[in-house]
């Protein structure tokens, strides 16, 4: 990366030497940068445990002779006593055992307290005669496992840094200008330009991690001398998983010089916890060589990086970089800490203003939307209505409502066969109430055939029973994307890390190891890579809405399977009631019509010589509407039957049922002509006395309605569909208007006059009865005198009997 890349890398597709960089321990490197001095002091008596091993820059003792000294026998007397002092009123008091484990996996738990951040104890002056670099120091501290860290910084007159008063002035006109921004790009400017005057470095960047680790410059101010990277992206593997994490829990550090040479600690164990000294939070602690060569690979002599956090979360960094050596006293850094976390707020409240905004537009769309379900009833229809704030709630280009009942699209959206296809999959891979991607090709790969519509999906699942969905899309948008070098690039060859002089430690036992020695890539120049297969990414504000919806619509519809469930029920004990008595009525009538027909007949035939013609009309007439009258009441009677008697399901052969049905009809319908194309049907599960009733009707009704018809055309056949089997029964016979369709179904529902073509209008009233009490359905097409078809269905599984 552009800073602080301790454990460099390449691009995401070459993973495997450089997963011993991601498990180097750079929290424990066991060295510190030159231009300072390390000691770690014991906690209750002040006695020094470790020390850098230039520890003689300080005074003329040695570190092998410090250990187990107080800290006034290695320096200055006066000095020492000072520091004490310092340490006594602004170190905080010891960590508890939880917060104080060491290593960087439990660092992040110290982050949020006090005693693990460093803090400034002053500047102090060294006697030449007792220190052999006399001269200014920065006296640093912070608590870690076991021991108090005590490092001071040397100042030089290039660092001497700005006085308290001038970092104060840059600080509050700093403040005052990011107060008047309202875009992120332009407090990203004022935040560079600010930091580059308060330090000098030649080039200060803003650089911003995305969800997969990559970072790209969003800010940046420089003085020319070194190329510009705003708008490039590095990868990932330029700042491993865990020194992304130090950045977090520790948001300062710099590299006053690329060149240097590490300085070991003395013991490279802690004896208060017998482990490599945890230097999370130093500010001396030697960075990975890898890290040094990336540098020099960047032309970049001294780094210092600020890290930006929200909501105790890395967003990104400040990283500055100079062409020569150069290091920037403690305080001026602190500044630079305070700028970043007021540059943090100012950007956690442009954000928050826009998502307020956009969210107060994701909550009218559903309001709207919620009110016309509420008007309308039933959702699909009433959400496809409402297009522009469907749409608007997921800031979608395209829709799509998917129910048993039908398929509503709106917007730019897949065929409506590929919106079902999606939808199966869905239904039958993911297992999710709500389906987000915005690489739809990658996880379904028939989806890249319409990607310029659906390259972005979210998918609200409405049922667990069939295939119901709200969808959105967003298309693909093609993007190029400029990388700070080619982020494929392979590493050069390992070599081994006693060539480079330095070693490191693996786990948390502290036993060492000798690791492959990687090196980062050398080429920093723009390499352009063109993104494709990718559509925007969905807002949390947007997913929110669409889970509201969902839960919404369904809210809505098991209301509506409550209100349906209590109408059935309703209606189940009606029609009983109904049933019982069109039964007791029918039963009751069939007396009176045998005695009006009994009768009628024995007058005419006792008195036929006395009654005249009109008289003898008269009668014959009350007897056959007296014997119609008995058909009506037998059929009404085996009607009523039909929905009360129980099914008896087993395998019946339509081939051979049809066959019988045909021999029986053939007979009454001796000397006419019909041809009858029956296709090889199937055996299907089914109670055979009901089913047989159904196809006696159909067939029938083909025989009677083509009569007038030279050559009568009867077919019967069938299709394959996935959870039914449709049948038909076609002719060439009379026909009907398709505006009555509905019609034809119901009890005594006639489309033809009875002196043309007899019977009671039952029989169709029988077919569908039989049918759906098998779980199937019915439906008829046709034209006036151009014949008509009747459909009926049988799922493929053994029906459930019908109420």
């Amino acid at each position: 990366m552009l800073n602080g890349r301790e454990a460099s890398g390449k691009g995401a597709e070459f993973e495997s030497d450089w997963k011993d960089c991601e498990r180097e321990p750079i929290h424990r490197p066991g060295s510190i940068q030159p231009h300072g001095v390390l000691l770690t002091l014991e906690p209750s008596s002040g006695r020094i445990l470790q020390a850098s091993e230039n520890l003689d820059q300080l005074g003329s003792i040695s570190a092998t002779a410090a250990l187990g000294r107080p800290l006034s026998e290695v320096l200055a007397a006066e000095v020492a006593e000072t520091l004490q002092a310092e340490l006594a009123a602004k170190l905080p008091a010891e960590p508890t055992p939880s917060s104080a484990q060491a290593g960087p996996a439990n660092a992040n738990r110290g982050a949020a307290n006090p005693q693990r951040r460093p803090v400034f104890l002053g500047t102090f002056t060294l006697p030449s005669a007792e220190a052999p670099a006399a001269g200014s120091y920065q006296a640093i501290a912070h608590r870690t496992a076991g021991a108090v860290v005590l490092e001071f910084e040397s100042i030089t007159g290039e660092s001497s840094g700005r006085s308290a008063v001038d970092l104060q002035t840059l600080v509050d006109a700093f403040i005052l200008e990011v107060e008047a921004v309202n875009t992120v790009d332009a407090l990203s400017r004022v935040a560079c330009d600010t930091i580059r005057r308060m330090t000098g470095f030649d080039r200060v960047l803003i650089y911003r991690f995305d969800e997969d680790g990559n970072g790209t410059v969003v800010g940046e101010a420089g003085s020319g001398r070194l190329p510009s990277y705003l708008d490039h992206r590095f990868p990932a593997s330029d700042i491993p998983a865990q020194a992304r994490e130090l950045y977090r829990i520790n948001p300062l550090r710099i590299i006053p010089d690329a060149q240097y040479r590490p300085v070991p600690v003395f013991p490279a164990e802690n004896p208060a916890t017998g482990k490599p000294l945890d230097m999370s939070f130093s500010t001396l602690r030697s960075v990975s060589p890898v890290h040094v060569e990336y540098m020099r690979n960047m032309e970049t002599a001294a780094s210092m990086s600020v890290s930006v956090l929200r909501g105790g979360e890395l967003w990104g960094l400040i990283s500055c970089h100079h062409q020569e050596p150069r290091t920037v006293p403690f305080p001026l850094r602190q500044a630079c800490d305070l700028c970043a976390r007021v540059f943090a707020l100012r950007l956690s409240s442009l954000e928050h203003v826009d998502e307020y905004a956009h969210r107060i537009r994701v909550r009218s769309a559903f309001s709207r939307l919620l009110n016309e379900m509420t008007d309308r009833g039933d959702f699909a229809p009433a959400l496809a209505a409402n297009r522009r704030d469907l749409l608007a709630l997921t800031g979608s280009q395209g829709a799509a409502l998917l129910t048993a009942e039908g398929c509503y699209l709106v917007g730019e959206t897949p065929a409506e066969d590929q919106v079902r296809e999606l939808a199966q999959w869905l239904y039958t891979s993911v297992d999710e109430d709500l389906f987000v991607t915005d690489r739809l090709p990658s996880l379904f790969p028939p989806s890249d055939a319409y990607k310029d519509s659906a390259c972005g999906v979210i998918a609200a699942a409405i049922s667990k029973i069939h295939a119901s969905y709200v969808l959105w899309f967003r298309p693909e948008v093609i993007r190029t994307i400029r990388w700070g070098g080619d982020p494929r690039k392979p590493h050069a060859d390992a070599e081994r890390a006693g060539e480079s002089g330095e070693s490191g430690e693996s786990g948390e036992s502290g036993d060492r190891r000798v690791p492959a020695r990687l090196h980062p890539r050398r080429s920093f120049a723009t390499w352009r890579e063109t993104v494709r297969d990718r559509a925007p990414g969905w807002t949390a504000s947007e997913l929110e809405g669409a889970a509201e919806l969902r839960n919404a619509i369904v809210g809505t519809v098991l209301r509506k399977a409550e209100e349906l469930a209590a109408l059935n029920a309703e209606l189940l004990h009606s029609n009983k009631e109904l049933e019982a008595f069109s039964y007791s009525v029918s039963h009751d009538l069939r007396a009176p019509l045998r005695h009006i027909v009994g009768y009628a007949e024995m007058l005419r035939d006792d008195s036929a010589d006395v009654l005249s013609e009109r008289g003898r009309r008269c009668l014959e007439t009350i007897i056959e509407s007296s014997q119609y009258a008995g058909r009506l009441v037998d059929k009404l009677l085996n009607y009523s039957r039909l929905g009360r008697s129980q099914l008896q399901c087993g395998e019946v052969d339509l081939n051979q049922l049809v066959a019988e049905v045909r021999q029986e009809l053939m007979r009454e319908a001796e000397g006419r002509e019909i041809v009858w194309e029956v296709a090889e049907l199937p055996r299907v599960s089914a109670d055979l006395m009901l089913l047989r009733v159904a196809v006696q009707n159909l067939l029938s009704n083909a025989v009677k309605y083509t009569r007038e018809r030279p050559l009568a055309r009867i077919e019967v056949g069938y299709r394959e569909c996935p959870s039914e089997l449709e049948f038909w029964v076609k002719d060439n016979g009379v026909g009907f208007d398709m505006a009555y369709a509905d019609k034809l179904f119901g009890v005594f529902q006639r489309l033809h006059r009875w002196e043309d073509y007899e019977g009671t209008g039952i029989g169709l009233a029988n077919v569908r009865r039989v049918i759906e009490r098998h779980g199937g359905r019915t439906w008829a097409e046709g034209q006036e005198e151009q014949g008509a078809s009747f459909y009926f269905s049988l799922p493929k599984a053994a029906p459930t009997p019908a109420p």
